[in-house]
């Protein structure tokens, strides 16, 4: 007995000959192919019974089997067939095919053999996951391919981290160490690096987090550059919300191969005879809508008009099923950035065949329309046309040719009738009373070498109401000739605002006594008319806004919703199908749905169908809810960016005293944004005065209980930039340090509109000190 002892206590971990019982390879192999749960070396001992010197022996099978390249160990140590994949693992949905989202493992080590794309089978709301989602998932094998059934969308927060590399002082605690500043401004707090490869201090970096909570450290996994070189604000913008920027070598072939197609001017409607313009901003990247209008010769509609809009045929170059149409879909919409543009589609269709450029023949998808005398738009019809564009103007300089004051050879025979033509649609547009908000853009200016010039409010002209009216006509247009085909639709929903969002508009505008009651039915007009009453009151931007924020978000849909905003019953989106995705399933529909289809050449490299299959029918409510998610995501891309920019404007002048308007107010303090700039910064209440103040939620208010001073959204005053962060966007403020500010909206002397008196609804009482309690 000693002796056996003895023998099994020297005996070799990865001992060839197994114990009695002891499961051979297909045995193993068959219980992690079939096993619901994770297969771990654990799971698989309780399987067969081991113990002891079983599992010692298990182990050294598994390590046998896994150098001979049968299985491979993923998350939580648990088994999987080599090149397949783990029960439950983490993966990344990085496309969307015609019927469902596609992902792939987050971590894939198989050497030479590409990792598997699974089909993701979501349960419950629909809509939930969409591309550069990260979700843990259980999978398994289904056909020839693999299926993932979603257990929990993983936050990307824990996934990496973006920021920017800093040494400590060395006459501080921990100095000579390196932290990661974050670049989003939610994130306070710094990250300590445990590994920064070949970082230096000042480079902007990807991390990854480890470790657990509370103690994260980060290992830098890329190096992205300098932060304030030219184009990296914007990097920073695209690195964080995943935003799709670099095109394969596929997609960039197909775009070349497309853009040497014919344009087939025989078989589309020739247009070339019309001095057909485009009106764009004088920055644009692109342009792919263009309009005519000329006077109806038809007797029956006098003092009618006949316009066409003209817009890009991107449905002719990017066809169904195409490695360019699956790219565009996942990009879902161009990102537009103050230094730069990720277009949908690559520079060769989006810049240049499918751009609009003036001199040049161009495919166009061609909307003609004809209105009465009272702005109706009574027919329309939709054409495969080539056009030739005889200008391309800036909106300012169309302005000054209408208005005078700069020559134009296009005035007469172009620009004077599409401005009567518009005469006419305007009087439709005033009649449907859609929601009126006249709400300052910003436009970032930079120079050659990518620094800032100048942030100024774009200047709201007649030209830019003039496209807009004619671009919506479209718009209608296609979607009331895709229902009378009874065609799918991809339509743009606006619903109403929500009874939540109601009350807290009525509350606001309870606290400048202005009633707003909820009984009555609420339509665009409602909101106009409130308003015409409010006339040119100092606080009309800040009621505007919140009127803005009152609304909900505008979405697409193959479900008819109607457009609250525009006070339409139809409205699709026609008019950009180079930068909006939906816009060219709008094209492919209407050419399926009137016949105009136009193959690509015999023994072409592209599908030759240009039209919607059932497939993409029957997808359309998955695909609208991915663009619109999309839609978000660059339009928070965007402002983040442009964020950045003032700030790294405004940098040069900490210290100085700059107009400023509170945007927004709560109990830890205010914040405000620099006039005419924009970029919100933060007045903390401990910066207000030794005093504390009451927060009044109703209001939006601090009031100090000993003063009296009242900070309030809307309010003008002076403050001082204490600190301006290009990195995250972020400005700081205080009240200036010379005198005590008094603010304008002071309790004793309130301004008419203003409730006089302690606000009745106050939740939390502020210290300057930083003390907050419940009252």
């Amino acid at each position: 007995m000693a002796s056996t002892q003895k023998q099994k206590k020297s005996a070799p971990v990865r001992a060839k000959v197994r114990p009695a019982g002891f499961p051979t390879r297909d045995q193993v192999m068959e219980f992690i192919a079939s096993s619901d749960q994770p297969a771990g070396k654990r799971e698989i001992a309780k399987a067969f019974g081991l113990k002891g010197q079983e599992k010692i022996a298990l182990k050294a099978l598994l390590k046998d089997m896994a150098d001979e390249g049968l299985i491979d160990i993923g998350p939580a140590r648990a088994f999987h067939k080599m090149g397949g994949v783990p029960k439950v693992t983490v993966l990344r949905i990085v496309d969307v095919d015609d019927t469902a989202l596609i992902a792939t493992p987050e971590r894939w080590e198989a050497e030479g053999q590409p990792a598997p794309r699974l089909r993701v089978v979501e349960r419950g709301k629909r809509g939930a996951l969409t591309i550069g989602d990260r979700i843990l998932a259980r999978t398994e094998e289904a056909g020839r391919g693999w299926v993932a059934r979603p257990m929990k969308k993983l936050a990307k927060a824990s996934e990496e981290l973006l920021g920017v590399v800093e040494e400590a002082p060395a006459n501080q605690d921990g100095g000579g160490k390196l932290w990661l500043r974050p670049v989003d401004k939610r994130i306070r707090r710094d990250t300590p690096i445990s590994d920064a490869g070949a970082a230096k201090p000042g480079d902007l970096v990807l991390a990854e987090p480890v470790g657990r909570p509370p103690r994260i450290t980060a290992r830098v996994t890329d190096i992205l550059g300098d932060p304030f070189a030219p184009r990296s604000f914007s990097l920073i913008a695209i690195h964080k919300h995943g935003i799709p920027h670099v095109f394969s070598d596929m997609v960039e072939e197909e775009a070349v191969a497309a853009s040497q197609l014919p344009l087939h001017e025989n078989k589309r409607e020739d247009l070339r005879h019309l001095p057909i313009v485009a009106i764009d901003p004088v920055d644009a990247r692109d342009h792919d809508d263009a309009v005519w209008a000329a006077p109806d010769d038809d007797a029956g509609n006098p003092g009618g008009y006949r316009a066409i809009i003209a817009i890009a045929d991107v449905s002719y170059y990017v066809r169904p099923g195409s490695a360019l149409d699956r790219e565009a879909r996942k990009r879902g919409n161009s990102v537009y950035f103050p230094d730069l543009v990720v277009p949908m589609l690559p520079h060769q269709l989006s810049s240049d065949m499918c751009s609009l450029r003036a001199g040049e023949d161009r495919a166009a998808m061609a909307c003609h329309l004809v209105i009465d005398a009272k702005g109706k738009v009574t027919s329309w019809r939709f054409s495969r046309a080539v056009i030739h564009v005889a200008a391309v103007l800036a909106y300012e300089d169309a302005q000054a040719a209408i208005d005078g004051t700069k020559d134009h050879p296009l005035l007469e025979p172009a620009l004077k009738p599409l401005w009567a033509c518009w005469a006419l649609l305007r009087k439709a547009r005033e009649k449907r009373d859609p929601l009126a908000l006249d709400l300052p853009e910003r436009r970032v200016v930079l120079d050659e070498w990518g620094k800032i010039v100048s942030v100024a409010v774009r200047e709201r002209l007649d030209a830019h109401m003039v496209i807009e009216d004619y671009m919506i006509a479209a718009n209608v247009a296609a979607a009331k000739a895709l229902e009378a085909k009874k065609a799918p639709v991809m339509y743009r929903d606006h619903d109403p605002p929500s009874r939540d969002k109601l009350v807290a508009l009525k509350d606001y505008l309870a606290t400048f006594d202005i009633d707003f009651a909820l009984g009555q039915v609420i339509r665009p007009a409602t909101f106009n008319r409130l308003i015409e009453r409010i006339g040119e009151a100092e606080e009309k931007p800040q009621i505007m806004e919140q009127i803005l924020r009152s609304q909900s978000q505008a979405y697409y849909s193959p479900e008819n919703m109607g457009h609250f905003g525009l006070a339409l019953g139809s409205y699709a989106h026609f008019t950009s199908p180079i930068r909006r995705y939906a816009d060219l399933l709008v094209h492919r529909a209407l050419v399926g749905a009137y016949g105009l289809e136009m193959p690509a050449p015999t023994g072409g490299e592209l599908p030759d169908r240009t039209s919607l299959s059932g497939e993409d029918y029957e997808n359309m409510g998955r695909v609208g809810e991915m663009i619109s998610q999309h839609e978000r995501r660059a339009m928070e891309a965007e402002r983040e960016t442009v964020d950045r920019y003032v700030a790294a404007f405004l940098a040069a002048h900490v210290g100085d005293l700059v107009e400023a308007r509170i945007t927004g107010v709560q109990n830890f303090g205010f914040f405000a944004t620099v006039e005419g700039l924009g970029g919100d910064g933060l007045v903390p209440v401990s910066t207000l005065g030794d005093e504390r103040f009451y927060y009044d939620e109703a209001a939006r208010a601090l009031e100090g209980v000993e003063s009296g001073d009242r900070y309030t959204v809307g309010q003008r005053l002076q403050l001082r930039l204490a600190e301006a962060d290009p990195i995250n966007g972020a400005l700081r403020f205080e009240l200036p340090d010379a005198l005590p500010q008094r603010p304008s909206f002071r309790k004793d002397r309130a301004r008419p509109g203003i409730r006089r008196g302690r606000p009745a609804n106050i939740r939390h009482m502020g210290s300057a000190r930083g003390k907050h309690r419940k009252r």
